[in-house]
């Protein structure tokens, strides 16, 4: 049977998505933890490390990163290998611009802490325009 968890929080950025969630008790940077050529975390002391993100609902303890998160952002989508969307506990402004300048959706300040809510492999639909996260469970 299906559970169905619902997280409420302000608007986020970006349009509805949906997809298979991958979860991380570390931060994001798409500078230093992530390789935009092949789409998977490249830092080998990341748990994710080796892992693809792309096409799906990444969701992070917090992002990392300076100015040039919003254009490798950008390259990321260009290149194919952007999630669908991100969910942080907590963000920053660069990584919000970022996610404005290339159309991704990004969801932050959840009123259930994502990375202990969310599973890797739960379904995730994201409505950032509406602050609403819907989390499917199978198990």
């Amino acid at each position: 049977m299906a559970k169905k968890i619902i997280l409420r929080g302000n608007p986020g950025v970006g349009p509805p998505v949906e997809g298979e969630a991958i979860v991380s008790e570390e931060g994001f940077s798409a500078r230093y933890d992530y390789d935009r050529y092949r789409g998977v975390i490249s830092r080998e002391s990341h748990m994710l490390y080796g892992q693809s993100i792309v096409g799906k609902i990444a969701v992070f303890k917090t992002s990392k990163g300076g100015v040039a998160t919003s254009w490798m952002m950008l390259d990321m989508v260009e290149r194919g290998t952007c999630p669908a969307g991100f969910i942080f506990g907590r963000t920053n402004p660069v990584m919000v611009q970022g996610a404005v300048l290339a159309n991704v959706a990004l969801m932050h300040d959840l009123d259930l802490d994502p990375v202990q809510t969310i599973r890797t492999g739960d379904y995730v639909k994201m409505i950032p325009e509406e602050g609403i996260v819907e989390v499917t469970r199978v198990s």
